[in-house]
């Protein structure tokens, strides 16, 4: 069977030659059918280390039964084993140029493995699957105090079926989730999350059929209904809603997407650890017009685990992911034993962590030393040893540091980026618009923002996730911000928030040098800014109207709320609207607090 499958790739992958530049151009001619066999045996069969995927504009669909398989460590997604479509390993440079073309995949897959390249361009391809990993349904009724309420589910285009008085979805490949699992009600016209809505994990108790197409759903651990008129989206249990990214793009430099579009993935969007220097240009995520889907991409649109160099998005558009619009991160591990003077144990402590690389020879790394937060003394790794995906052994040029102990912290100083973020809209979505936690310089210009939670979210954590850390310099600027924090819980336009847990003082700055100018607001709620911990905070030259568009959530809330901070000016913005708490300041924010040259602000 594979050898006639064989003689077919020949049929479609023709004319490969190697140009001046020892690239391999490889051309790949359309066919309806599976085309999983075809790709892989033209990237198994490659005869050099640079190629070129040219695909001939069209459709292109993807099966798992032939996709490569492996186990593989996927940061922030579930561990295991993986179906791979586009595998690229050993390579030095891959191109993929699409014309254009649609890749549609079915099942559980991880579409793009790139892993130790010297250089990636992938430009012009729209990626989607034929049946998302989702289940909705429009809410038609609901009764509070029988615990139920109804829905009338979407059929076309959606795979599910109710079994046993649960739903099972989608069905696909012999995989279905446990549960409805992560849930949110989304305004049917607008396809956004609704206003109010909170996160819900729904295990319903049982599930009847209705006249009409109607089902019945009893919860009774149900705290928060979804609104009749509303549509109910579910993306399944969160042990298995994170199988993979569209894109997988690990311990590779010089990287390119151009033009990308996806509209669903069983995981997040583009996610990259360990690499290098990284553009996202004009691209997209979002649901496809003409869809009646009100989820795109499962997870977080772009994320970044410890990479380095510079990193460019622009010119996108992130719309329909249940969660982040960006996340740039590092990682913070914790001490376990120390085994002498200059090696310690260290573990990973999120269980979507394991396996993740920490740190390799040569990378310079920083001690946190309880119960500062603060970065304090710099050593240089010179042997790394993993015990397995939990622990590893590190072993450092010099000496540990003196009053290093058990739960004390490690930062990766290496691994941390520059960022910028321009241009882009990012809206619709659950979840916060931008999260990030990077010491290096982050500029935020220019782009359209409207989000469930807070539109940026500045937060190292030193548990759950264990995301380091505390950024040195940030400039927010020229952004358009329309109704952020829309979702039931409290948020702001700019969160800053560190979240260190019991064992460290919560009266240390953790973040420094903020600054927040010449953006456009118009929202609904109080709350603009709110810090906590922050040397060196400016607020300048802003524009703030308040609309009517949603009831005021948080009435008492302050526009400026400020804890534990040191050296703020809040001066030459405007305000129009009838928010009359405008400012909150604790004790110690107040000794260097600067407000002044501010209309409509007393």
């Amino acid at each position: 069977m594979i050898n006639s499958l064989y003689k077919i790739v020949a049929v479609f992958i023709f004319f490969a030659t190697i140009n001046s530049n020892a690239t391999e151009i490889i051309n790949i001619k359309h066919s309806k059918g599976d085309m999983t066999l075809v790709v892989r045996e033209a990237i198994e069969n490659a005869k050099t280390k640079d190629i070129k995927l040219v695909f001939e504009k069209g459709n292109y669909f993807f099966k798992t039964d032939y996709a490569v398989g492996k186990f593989l460590y996927v940061t922030n997604h579930g561990n295991g084993f993986k179906k791979i479509i586009f595998n690229f390993e050993n390579f030095n440079s891959v191109e993929i140029e699409g014309n254009d073309s649609e890749f549609i995949f079915r099942g559980q897959t991880l579409p793009f493995v790139f892993d130790g390249l010297h250089k990636i361009d992938v430009k012009n391809i729209t990626i989607d699957w034929d049946i998302p990993f989702s289940f909705q349904g429009d809410v038609t009724a609901v009764n509070e105090k029988e615990q139920w309420y109804e829905l009338k589910p979407y059929t076309k285009g959606f795979s599910w079926k109710l079994s046993k008085g649960r739903i099972e979805f989608p069905g696909i490949n012999h995989f279905n989730f446990t549960s409805l699992g992560s849930s949110l009600p989304h305004n049917k016209e607008t396809k956004a999350v609704d206003y109010g809505a909170w996160d819900a994990s729904l295990e319903s108790n049982f599930v009847e059929k209705r006249p009409n197409g109607i089902l019945r759903f009893y919860d009774k651990n149900l705290k928060k209904y979804p609104r009749v008129g509303s549509v109910l989206q579910s993306k399944g249990d969160k042990l298995n809603n994170r199988y993979a990214p569209a894109f997988l793009t690990r311990n590779s430099k010089n990287i390119e997407f151009n033009n990308v579009t996806i509209h669903h993935a069983l995981g997040m969007g583009f996610l990259f650890e360990r690499s290098e220097d990284i553009k996202i240009l004009n691209s997209g995520i979002y649901i496809r017009k003409g869809s009646d889907r009100v989820m795109s991409i499962v997870a977080d649109a772009t994320h970044f685990a410890n990479c380095k160099g510079d990193i460019l998005i622009e010119g996108c558009r992130l719309e329909g992911m249940y969660d982040d619009g960006t996340n740039v991160h590092g990682t913070y591990v914790e001490v376990k034993e120390i085994l002498n003077d200059k090696t310690v144990r260290i573990a990973l402590m999120h269980d979507q962590q394991m396996g993740f690389e920490f740190a390799g020879i040569n990378d310079e790394v920083w001690f946190i030393k309880q119960p500062n937060p603060q970065r304090a003394e710099i050593n240089t790794v010179t042997a790394v040893k993993v015990i397995n995906d939990y622990y590893t052994d590190v072993t450092f040029k010099n000496e540990i540091p003196a009053g290093l102990k058990t739960g004390d912290l490690l930062e990766n100083k290496t691994w941390n980026p520059t960022f910028t973020m321009r241009k882009n809209i990012i809206r619709d979505h659950r979840a916060r618009n931008i999260i990030i936690k990077t010491p290096k310089k982050i500029i935020i210009e220019d782009n359209d923002l409207s989000s469930m939670m807070s539109s940026i979210m500045l937060r190292g954590e030193t548990f759950y996730w264990f995301e380091s850390g505390n950024v040195e310099e940030v400039i927010i600027r020229n952004n358009r911000f329309v109704d952020c924090a829309t979702g039931g819980s409290e948020h702001a336009i700019l969160k800053v928030s560190p979240r260190l847990g019991k064992s460290f003082d919560d009266t240390i700055t953790y973040d420094r040098n903020i600054t927040f100018e010449n953006n456009f607001i118009e929202t609904f709620d109080n709350r603009i800014i709110w810090a906590d911990r922050v040397d060196g905070l400016i607020i300048k030259g802003n524009t703030i109207k308040q609309t009517n568009t949603f009831k005021v959530q948080f009435p008492d809330a302050y526009m400026f709320d400020l804890i534990h901070c040191k050296n703020v000016e809040i001066s030459k913005n405007s305000y129009s609207g009838d928010n009359k708490n405008i400012l909150k300041a604790d004790e110690a924010s107040k000794k260097e607090l600067k407000f002044k040259s501010n209309k409509g602000l007393k």
